[in-house]
């Protein structure tokens, strides 16, 4: 069986391709790349990036689930399904353990409570506010006139981080631009910014109650910055997902749901 999922985010639209035999799952192809203006592009593009990796065309999908802010504008999905349901799949297959997701996307974050299965006992998101997610790292890097992956490795420099007097991004912005123009060292500027998404993100997740293993799905995962600084703000370690790009996770959980599909 080979089955697609499709994630179309406000800052990255992801593609997976999966082989599925004997219920063993295989990633064939997967692709992230940067969202367009459209959704309907941004799909595309993602998904035949997947399949030229797969070696594949899109004939030789048999089902195809999207999920993303987007997913009401794939055009080739059979189905649409909740971000939620699609990371918490996606977060199960990637890390059988876990129970407890944080998913830091561009426009949202979420913390979702999964069972054994990888089921959804409850959840939380924000998404009425920027800071806390994948858009504040975003505009803070291009105050910085860096590149969003070199707040991470930046903030490991750091031996002083600055405290942003607030966690809203317009504010939070003027208070970067000031430290930057007073010649604050940009190692201890981007600390600063990674730790205020992490006390923003530590809310959140603490107001659902953390049940171990802990694991990051998104883009954000990848930034130790935030990663080891929540750890300090909800009590308890974050699991590293190895199996692949927990960038995925959305676009794995909806490939993941479409091969159900075909199998029920």
């Amino acid at each position: 069986m080979i089955v697609s999922g499709c994630d179309v985010g406000s800052l990255t639209s992801k593609a997976v391709v999966m082989t599925v035999d004997n219920g063993r799952s295989r990633i064939a192809g997967s692709a992230i790349i940067r969202s367009r203006t459209k959704p309907q592009q941004s799909a595309r593009e993602a998904m035949q990036a997947a399949l030229d990796k797969a070696g594949m065309t899109v004939d030789d999908i048999e089902n195809c689930v999207g999920t993303g802010y987007g997913r009401g504008k794939i055009e080739f999905v059979n189905e649409a399904v909740s971000e939620i349901k699609c990371h918490a799949q996606g977060a199960h297959w990637l890390l059988p353990s876990a129970r407890t997701v944080i998913d830091i996307g561009g426009q949202d974050c979420k913390a979702i409570k999964l069972d054994r299965d990888g089921k959804v006992e409850d959840f939380i998101t924000n998404d009425k506010c920027a800071s806390g997610t994948g858009r504040f790292l975003e505009v803070m890097a291009k105050v910085l006139n860096i590149d969003l992956s070199e707040l991470s490795s930046l903030s490991a420099k750091s031996h002083s981080p600055m405290t942003l007097a607030s966690t809203c991004t317009v504010w939070a912005q003027a208070d970067v631009i000031e430290h930057f123009n007073m010649d604050v060292p940009i190692e201890d500027i981007a600390a600063g910014i990674n730790t205020a998404m992490a006390g923003r993100v530590a809310l959140l997740v603490n107001s659902l109650g953390v049940e171990k293993d802990v694991c990051m799905t998104g883009g954000v995962s990848k930034n130790a910055g935030v990663v080891n600084t929540l750890e300090g703000l909800i009590g308890c370690g974050i699991k590293r997902i190895r199996k692949a790009d927990a960038q995925l996770a959305g676009a794995i959980g909806a490939a993941i749901i479409a091969a159900e599909k075909m199998a029920a």
